[in-house]
């Protein structure tokens, strides 16, 4: 069993690996027309394109939903971004948040970091910031923030229940999140859950459903809705690197299942020491 650090650093170097390539690389297969499954990370992405904001260079491919779409910000709104990879999430979140408004990507990965200023810059965005910073621990004030928006990134951090009380700390009274990421129905089988790669991929370190929204409740959070859903598939080759057929077959016919979500919930405007 690895720590807590360890699959930390593990994450760390994996998308920093990411961080240095082109969507195109990420997604591209084993014989390079995208019928062989090599990656987990790139399995669930969504498409990005039609949302306003949507900056090509900035897209790793690398989500599991659509956030930003749901999370009804306003002009004016302060927003962060958890886990801002190259800022894709974050370029999204500022034409919603037009010129009065500010966008902070929050992301532990130096190479993400460079990469996202480095679009930012091209882009001319005087209004979107990036911070370097663990989400256990942001490098945000409290009561900072009108909505937090994350892609896929709470399966990488190993102490979930510390994550939503860092949401709830830099959330205004009365301010939202909504956040896309995976969970499960059921387990998933003893070897997945001890695969590096499948860490590193978002799905071996996903939490059961009940138990991801119960995490929510018990931190506070109030009005919580699970705004969309789909189920995940993961192909049959990326799992014959840690499974037999027989474990497959018994895999497929069994009750788990593995799913997108992106849920939202508020701060409750009087919370404690809030008002």
């Amino acid at each position: 069993m690895q720590t807590n650090e360890q699959l930390k650093t593990l994450v760390k170097q994996k998308y920093s690996e990411i961080a240095l390539q082109d969507k195109e690389t990420n997604q591209s297969s084993c014989c390079g027309s995208g019928a062989c499954s090599t990656e987990v990370y790139n399995i669930m992405s969504e498409d990005y394109s039609e949302l306003g904001g949507y900056s090509p260079d900035a897209d790793l491919g690398l989500g599991c939903g659509l956030p930003t779409q749901f999370a009804k910000i306003q002009q004016g709104n302060t927003v962060i971004d958890l886990g801002a990879g190259a800022g894709n999430d974050c370029f999204i979140a500022r034409r919603e948040a037009g010129e009065t408004g500010k966008v902070i990507g929050i992301d532990f990965t130096p190479a993400m970091i460079e990469r996202a200023r480095e679009n930012a810059d091209k882009l001319g965005y005087n209004n979107v910031e990036f911070r370097l910073g663990d989400i256990e621990k942001m490098p945000v004030g409290g009561n900072v923030a009108d909505v937090v928006v994350s892609n896929c990134v709470l399966n990488l951090v190993p102490d979930k229940d510390r994550v939503m009380k860092e949401i709830f700390r830099v959330l205004k009274a009365g301010g939202h999140f909504s956040i896309s990421d995976i969970v499960l129905e059921g387990t998933l089988p003893g070897k997945l859950r001890e695969a590096a790669e499948m860490y590193a991929g978002c799905v071996s370190g996903a939490i059961e459903k009940q138990q991801y929204l119960q995490l929510i409740i018990d931190n506070g959070f109030k009005n919580m809705t699970v705004q969309k859903e789909k189920a995940i598939h993961i192909p049959d080759d990326i799992l014959g690197n840690y499974l037999s057929a027989e474990e497959i077959a018994a895999f497929r016919s069994g009750t788990n299942g593995i799913y997108s979500i992106t849920v939202y919930a508020e701060k409750p405007c009087c919370a404690p020491g809030c008002c």
